[in-house]
């Protein structure tokens, strides 16, 4: 077990720049962003505030003059939808850890480091686990955190903006459950993202293992070619561009889950189970997405998935154990 914590150090210290520091500044722009852009909105103007309630339309042309039903209905949407701001933030992780799996063993040969790490007591399997759980675990929790400093300072701020401005809403916020529901919704949704995205590390690593160069279009350029050939066989069987065989269909989403299974909310274009992700009444409601989620693992090509990506990664492990550019 120390023996894996002093790997995942080093994956951490190797990569702080894309695992750490990346989503701290991006935190940190955003969070300037849009806080300045509130603020002098706030402050420069004088503002009409018009909202929609159950449907009914709102006018007020000051905030210290906004009704009750409005207030509630501000603090409900911001205790549901206030992670919603970092999305930017989820969305460069997916690319982040890309690259991350697709150098992981192909840079530790190209500079010839593998060398060193073998002779230390530190097996493949374990190497090459501790890359699967930096990539799998370790990267998305502290996306997550730096997400949830981010939203929480975001959230403060307004508060204090519309404090200044005569509408305080602290009291009502902090008494909402949402507020504090919402980052064990997004942590609960992990295990889904590691279930999902294990065809797509599996894949990345294989190819990180093998590949003399060119290690980006061999990860894009087989599956993409592969699925082209597909859809021009099936072209040529049923005569038609625009039918889909069963080949071409499972093709598609072979090619769908070992491309795009890092990023985060993947599974609700790719299973049967979705979940209208745009604001509602309330907001962007996490408890509906959490059991959206949870409920994509009852498809059998989410395990079937998982299964091939261990695959993929019992041979990286077997690739990086015999594999040497001599």
């Amino acid at each position: 077990m120390k023996t894996l914590q002093w790997m995942l150090r080093r994956e951490i210290w190797e990569h702080k720049g894309s695992l750490f520091w990346a989503p701290a500044i991006v935190a940190a722009i955003l969070l300037l962003f849009t806080a300045g852009s509130a603020g002098y909105g706030m402050l420069s103007h004088n503002l009409n505030v018009n909202a929609s309630v159950n449907g009914r339309i709102l006018h007020t042309t000051m905030l210290s003059e906004m009704p009750a039903e409005m207030r509630a209905q501000i603090v409900q949407v911001a205790a549901n939808s206030y992670l919603a701001t970092a999305m930017p933030l989820f969305i460069m992780l997916a690319f982040t850890l890309f690259f991350y799996c697709l150098s992981a063993l192909y840079d530790e040969r190209r500079d010839r480091s593998v060398l060193f790490w073998k002779s230390l007591p530190m097996s493949d399997q374990m190497t090459v686990f501790s890359k699967v759980l930096t990539a799998a675990v370790v990267g998305p929790v502290i996306t997550m955190a730096a997400a949830l400093a981010m939203s929480l300072s975001l959230l403060i701020i307004l508060g204090v903006l519309l404090a200044f401005n005569g509408v305080n809403l602290f009291g009502a916020l902090l008494a909402t459950p949402a507020l504090y529901l919402a980052p064990l919704f997004l942590l609960g949704m992990l295990p889904v993202y590691v279930l999902w995205a294990l065809p797509t590390i599996g894949w990345l690593l294989m190819v990180s293992s093998w590949a003399k160069s060119k290690v980006f279009l061999w990860a894009i350029g087989v599956p993409v070619i592969a699925l082209v050939m597909v859809r021009w066989v099936d072209f040529i069987v049923t005569g038609q561009a625009t039918t889909e065989s069963s080949l071409s269909y499972i093709a598609k989403e072979v090619v769908s889950r070992g491309l795009g299974g890092l990023v985060p909310g993947i599974w609700f274009s790719l299973s049967q189970h979705t979940v209208a992700m745009r604001p509602g009444e309330h907001g962007i409601e996490l408890d509906t997405v959490f059991q959206q989620s949870w409920m994509t693992l009852t498809t059998p090509g989410v395990w079937l998935g998982a299964a091939a990506g261990i695959a993929m990664i019992f041979v990286a492990i077997r690739m990086r154990r015999w594999r040497d550019e001599g």
